[in-house]
């Protein structure tokens, strides 16, 4: 899949896309990452790409002609047929927060066009042209889109086939479908006791049914403790077992 990314820092990414276990994506060109910067395409000596808004206030905002004749290139080096072209995806506050429904469907996808905001914001005019879909990381403000492409990118990268070292690594992550859309379980390794506190029995017991048993519980107590929004998404969904809602609600167990 080719993600084609439009930002005025383009130089942010190079660290990215050669460092951590997601490097392999990149190198073997399973996730193709090209960069564009739209000061190539302004006119004038000082290639500029911001202006100030109009009825006044703080801040630049980025003039469309630039990121139009940029995305005229990236259309033109994808050569994808009219009916086929790829989303722009701009990060913005107004957009569908970024969740794993949304990175499986990228990690399965074509890939997309991603345009990195900086400033006060984009010329609204070329965001109604042009933009297909809006994505948030979440209630709170970047200084540009390079971050949040950055969180999209991996995400999408770690799913790849082989990116992992244990290919089945990821079905254990949190919000998984493989877990119910729950948390991921606590995780232990040597030594055996750290500062006085030892390791969970179970995890030590051998007993693959008693260990499963254990982290099955330990997603649903975390679960519901810190993202009870979840517990109720897997309940809606039929996916608690009659053992957690037990372990939920111990006094559900007992009757007259």
């Amino acid at each position: 899949m080719r993600f084609d990314l439009i930002t005025l820092f383009p130089e942010l990414f190079a660290p990215f896309l050669s460092s951590g276990v997601t490097r392999r994506a990149y190198a073997s060109g399973q996730v193709a990452v090209h960069l564009w910067n739209p000061r190539d395409f302004a006119e004038g000596n000082y290639r500029r790409v911001d202006d100030r808004p109009f009825g006044g206030g703080p801040g630049m905002v980025m003039m469309a002609a630039p990121l139009e004749r940029c995305l005229e290139a990236v259309r033109a080096a994808r050569g994808e047929p009219a009916q086929e072209l790829a989303p722009l995806v701009l990060f913005s506050p107004l957009g569908a927060r970024l969740d794993h429904a949304r990175v499986e469907r990228c990690a399965h996808g074509k890939g997309a066009v991603l345009l990195c905001g900086r400033y006060e914001g984009i010329d609204q005019r070329f965001i109604d042209r042009h933009v297909d879909v809006q994505i948030s990381l979440g209630d709170f403000v970047l200084s540009g889109g390079e971050i949040a492409a950055m969180a999209l990118l991996d995400a999408v990268a770690r799913l790849q086939p082989g990116v992992l070292h244990d290919a089945g690594s990821h079905a254990q992550d949190s919000f998984n479908p493989a877990l119910d859309g729950l948390l991921d379980c606590p995780h232990y390794t040597r030594p055996e006791v750290w500062q006085g506190q030892g390791v969970p029995a179970e995890l030590l017991s051998g007993h693959h049914a008693h260990i499963e048993q254990w982290r099955r519980q330990q997603r649903v107590l975390l679960t519901a403790h810190h993202r009870p929004d979840l517990i109720e998404q897997a309940r809606s969904a039929g996916l608690l077992e009659p053992a957690d809602e037990l372990l939920l609600n111990p006094a559900a167990g007992h009757t007259l």
